[in-house]
């Protein structure tokens, strides 16, 4: 595909339209495709005519690039907005009753992987409403229109489709049943290809892995993903933050990975608790329109949750919703 053709499927996108590619006769006969389809037999073994067979039965999905595509015009972030979405009371009613249900699972999790009960909950509560929304796209379908028709993440979803692949041969499961997000992710924990294969794992002890069926491997696979980034256990996540003058600016600039403890930021003007954990933080930045921005300490976990979804929100919204239902855990006791 020629830069000029890339320029006008993503300017198609770009206005909700679908590209012109959506309209030929198929994946099959396009020459990155037969490309993808050579290289997935010398580098894996695939069958050629098999693979080629594969995607003949595929159906471009134009509604997968309109819904990952950011709008032409970006919105302010909003902290307050964000939350709201995610920090609610269905959300934590469900949770409750999710840990009430799945509380032996979420147990063992924690003493094998080291990660709390509630942050697996919230992790599950954020990504698909504790498997209510796991989405209807056709995984294969999906990640082969992003990987060819999409060109800002094709590099990634490529990635993925492989992934998408090898996964199904190893499961022994056909690669066109799979359903799952607009962005190719699957199950309660909306894992990726790439994820699934390297982070799932058979909690449930019945000898396969199945995130869209199995609770239990879901929790096990969530908390070994944020085991397998770093999760330190009973270690702080975030904390509260004030910051006076303008040199704090720098620390926000400085990106999300833990560097100085809040002793060594107060020389920045960043104030937190008397009792913070004199650990290293980053100074995380939660802005809104029209409000206050709100500060963080985001320590090494933190950092972790960043793993899952990069987003400082995303981070942010699992830990509050994660001490919400601790919280109201405790009272139902």
């Amino acid at each position: 595909m020629t830069i000029a053709e890339f320029a006008r499927i993503a300017a198609a996108a770009l206005i909700g339209l679908a590209p012109a590619a959506f309209a030929g006769s198929g994946f099959a006969e396009r020459a990155e495709v037969r490309a993808f389809i050579a290289e997935m037999h010398e580098k894996h073994g695939f069958a050629a005519d098999r693979l080629l067979r594969l995607f003949r039965r595929l159906e471009p999905q134009p509604r997968a690039v309109r819904a990952i595509t950011p709008p032409a015009e970006a919105t302010a972030r909003s902290w307050i907005a964000y939350r709201a979405r995610f920090v609610e009371p269905k959300r934590i009613a469900g949770g409750r009753r999710f840990w009430q249900v799945h509380q032996d699972a979420l147990a063992a999790a924690r003493e094998r992987y080291g990660v709390p009960e509630e942050i697996v909950v919230a992790v599950i509560g954020v990504e698909t409403l504790y498997g209510r929304d796991v989405g209807r796209f056709p995984t294969l379908a999906t990640l082969a229109t992003l990987a060819f028709d999409y060109p800002p993440r094709a590099s990634l979803f490529r990635g993925e489709l492989e992934a998408l692949l090898l996964l199904s041969r190893e499961a022994g499961r056909d690669p066109l049943g799979y359903r799952g997000s607009y962005a190719g992710a699957l199950g309660l924990p909306q894992f990726l290809p790439s994820s699934i294969r390297n982070w799932a794992v058979d909690f449930d002890g019945d000898g396969h892995i199945n995130l869209e069926a199995s609770t239990k491997d879901a929790i096990g696979s969530v908390a070994n993903f944020l085991h397998g980034h770093g999760w330190e256990p009973d270690g702080p996540v975030m904390l509260p933050a004030t910051i006076a003058g303008e040199e704090a600016s720098s620390l926000v600039e400085a990106g999300i990975v833990p560097r100085l403890t809040p002793a060594e930021m107060a020389a920045f003007g960043v104030a937190g608790d008397a009792d913070a954990p004199q650990l290293p933080c980053a100074l995380i930045d939660l802005p809104s329109p029209a409000a206050p921005t709100e500060y963080r300490l985001g320590y090494r976990n933190f950092y972790v949750l960043t793993r899952y979804n990069r987003s400082s929100f995303y981070a942010a919204a699992v830990y509050e919703l994660a001490r919400e239902l601790r919280f109201s855990m405790h009272k139902a006791e």
